[in-house]
C-alpha cells in the first residue's frame, strides 16, 4: 500500500485506510468484520477511521479488539461528537474513547461537525491540552468549511489542524471547487468518507458505470478501484472506505499503485462533471 505524508507531520499513513461506520451493530457480524478489519492491516490499511457516535460506542469497541495485539501498526483516528464538543466533555469523550479502543492514545482527534452549541475555541483548547496530556498526536476536523477552517486553526495557541475529513465520491465533487484548493494551499490534508456514495454508486449499465468499466479494463482494475484511485489523485488526498468483508478490503487495497491518465481524467470528468458553482459540503 503507498503512503503519504499526512500533511506536514513527518508520519506517513496510507493513501487508503478503513472507515468503519456501521460496523458493530450486529453481533453476527462482528467476527467477519474483526478479520476484515485485520486483513486490511495484513495489507497495508493501517489508517483505522471511527467516531465515539458509531453504534453509540460500539463500532470503537470492535476496533479496539480488532487492533489487539496490533496496536503499534495501526494509525488510530477517532472523532468527538458536536453535542460533546465543550472543553468537559471533548475530554470526558477521549477519554471514553480510549477505554473503549483499549489504547492509551490516538494519533488522531478529529471534531465531527462544526458544533452550534459549544464554542470552537473551548474544543480546541480541550484538543491541545489532550495534545499535551499524550492522549492524542494530531488535531483533526471533519464537515468543515473553509471559514469554519479558519476560525479552529486561530483558536489553537500550540498545534495546528493537519487534516479535514469530508464526503467526496465521483458524484459529490463540491469539494473540489474552493475546500480542496484552499487545504492544498495551507498544507492541510483531506481525507474523504463514503468513496462509493451512499448505495449510489453508478450502475453498470449507466453510461458512467461503463466509462469506470472501460477504464478499468486497460489497467485490470474494477470500477471501485478506479473511483478510489480518482479520488486520491492529487498529492493531498486519502480516503476511508469501509469494506465489512475481505474480498472488498482485498480490492480497495489494490486500487492504488498505478496512474489514471490525462484522458482517463477527461472521460470521468464528462460522465461525473466538477462542480461549477459553489454549494454546500456534501454529507452523508
Amino acid at each position: 500500500m503507498l503512503t503519504r505524508e499526512l500533511d506536514r507531520t513527518g508520519v506517513r499513513i496510507p493513501i487508503i485506510g478503513q472507515g468503519t461506520w456501521r460496523m458493530g451493530e450486529h453481533a453476527a457480524r462482528e467476527r467477519e468484520e474483526i478479520e476484515t478489519l485485520r486483513l486490511g492491516l495484513d495489507l497495508g490499511l493501517t489508517h483505522i477511521d471511527t467516531a465515539e457516535i458509531y453504534g453509540n460506542g460500539r463500532t470503537e469497541e470492535l476496533v479496539g479488539k480488532a487492533i489487539a495485539g496490533r496496536r503499534h501498526e495501526v494509525f488510530l483516528a477517532s472523532k468527538v461528537s458536536p453535542e460533546h464538543a465543550s472543553y468537559k466533555g471533548t475530554i470526558r469523550a477521549c477519554e471514553q474513547s480510549l477505554r473503549r479502543l483499549r489504547t492509551d492514545y490516538l494519533d488522531l482527534y478529529l471534531v465531527h461537525w462544526w458544533s452550534d452549541r459549544h464554542p470552537i475555541e473551548e474544543t480546541m483548547r480541550a484538543m491541545e491540552d489532550l495534545v499535551a496530556a499524550g492522549k492524542i498526536r494530531f488535531i483533526g476536523v471533519s464537515n468543515f468549511t473553509i471559514e469554519q477552517l479558519e476560525r479552529a486553526q486561530r483558536a489553537l495557541t500550540r498545534e495546528r489542524i493537519v487534516c479535514n475529513q469530508v464526503c467526496y465520491h465521483l458524484k459529490a465533487r463540491q469539494i473540489e471547487l474552493r475546500l480542496l484548493p484552499y487545504c492544498e494551499q495551507h498544507g492541510i490534508a483531506v481525507v474523504g468518507y463514503s468513496p462509493f456514495g451512499s448505495g449510489d454508486f453508478p450502475s453498470p449499465r449507466s453510461r458512467g458505470g461503463r466509462v469506470l468499466a472501460e477504464i478499468g479494463a486497460k489497467y485490470g482494475k474494477t470500477p471501485h478501484q478506479v473511483a478510489l484511485n480518482f479520488l486520491t489523485r492529487r498529492p493531498n488526498l486519502f480516503t476511508i472506505p469501509k469494506a465489512s468483508r475481505p474480498e472488498h478490503v482485498r480490492e480497495n487495497a489494490e486500487a492504488v499503485g498505478w496512474t489514471l491518465t490525462p484522458e482517463d481524467l477527461a472521460a470521468l470528468d464528462e460522465v461525473f462533471p466538477p462542480p461549477t458553482r459553489e454549494g454546500p459540503l456534501p454529507m452523508i
